[in-house]
């Protein structure tokens, strides 16, 4: 699908890439850099970062897709088609269709440790490491995220128990999830005007059906990384010498110290903390996010 579209970031296409049973949707703008971004969820598609990260294109070309099973990436997908192993396998399948040998990734929450899983396993193939909010990199460090929240979330973790207890959300009526990430996202940010617009993004080219299948995937993601007793992508990482920004909000969700972890654990890892900002920090601090993974991606 060359050049359907044109936005204020230049030139779009978007194309589907046959990748071992499933078709992945794939977005491009931009040019310069590649830079592979990771959205997280990982029940989500890349259209919750849109438009904030298109303003890239001046300094990059961007490439999104939407993971197998997951947006316009869904069609003839089941969950039990997807895997930890299926995802890095699919960004391979990426790199070759576009003939890069090295693979810059922009990450974002668990698009973050999608990212370390590639970086893990195939570390020639990483030019560098963008992670915008990472998620938790550890079990241990998932318990810590858990802690934090119900310290600071008490009553929306409630709530949202007896939202995705109705009949409507366990069918994946997609009202029904709005009200339930209205009450999710609600504390994800310092400036809780954004919240709403994100919601109004979520679900964007899914259906009842197709998010139903989502949320098992990020079942059977989660199962085969976090809830692993002894799962520690830094332990894994301990050689790996690519540059890698870690870019975190103060008022984060996932607390400061997960953000740390990473950076610590990378040899060339690099820790910036933005003030008064939530998990979405290309939406809350949009210039900054801007001007850090400009120059990151200049220098490396």
């Amino acid at each position: 699908m060359p050049n359907l579209r044109s936005a204020a970031s230049g030139p779009i296409s978007e194309e589907f890439i046959e990748a071992g049973g499933a078709r992945l949707y794939v977005r491009q703008t931009g040019a310069g850099t590649p830079l592979v971004v990771l959205h997280g969820g990982p029940d989500f598609n890349h259209h919750y970062l849109l438009p904030e990260l298109d303003e890239l294109a001046s300094v990059a070309r961007l490439i999104y897709y939407d993971q197998r099973g997951r947006g316009r990436s869904s069609s003839g997908v089941d969950p039990e088609d997807v895997s930890i192993d299926s995802e890095v396998a699919d960004l391979e399948i990426l790199r070759k269709h576009f003939n890069l040998e090295r693979l810059t990734l922009l990450g974002h929450s668990f698009g973050a440790v999608l990212a370390l899983e590639y970086a893990a396993r195939l570390p020639s193939r990483v030019a560098g490491l963008v992670l915008l909010n990472p998620a938790p990199a550890s079990h241990a460090e998932l318990l810590r995220f858990g802690q934090y929240r119900k310290q600071r979330e008490t009553s929306n973790l409630q709530l949202m128990q007896e939202l995705a207890a109705a009949p409507e959300y366990a069918a994946g009526d997609i009202d029904a999830e709005a009200k339930y990430y209205a009450v999710h996202f609600s504390a994800a940010f310092h400036d809780r005007r954004h919240a709403s617009k994100l919601v109004a993004r979520l679900r964007s080219h899914f259906t009842p059906s197709s998010i139903l299948t989502a949320r098992a995937i990020e079942d059977r993601l989660y199962r085969q990384t976090w809830l692993q007793p002894d799962y520690d992508l830094m332990q894994r990482l301990a050689t790996f010498g690519s540059p890698a920004l870690v870019v975190h909000g103060d008022k984060d969700v996932v607390p400061i110290e997960c953000a740390q972890t990473i950076a610590r654990g990378l040899r060339n890892g690099k820790l910036e903390v933005l003030q008064n900002c939530g998990h979405f920090a290309y939406m809350e601090r949009a210039r900054r996010v801007r001007a850090l993974i400009t120059s990151f991606v200049n220098q490396h």
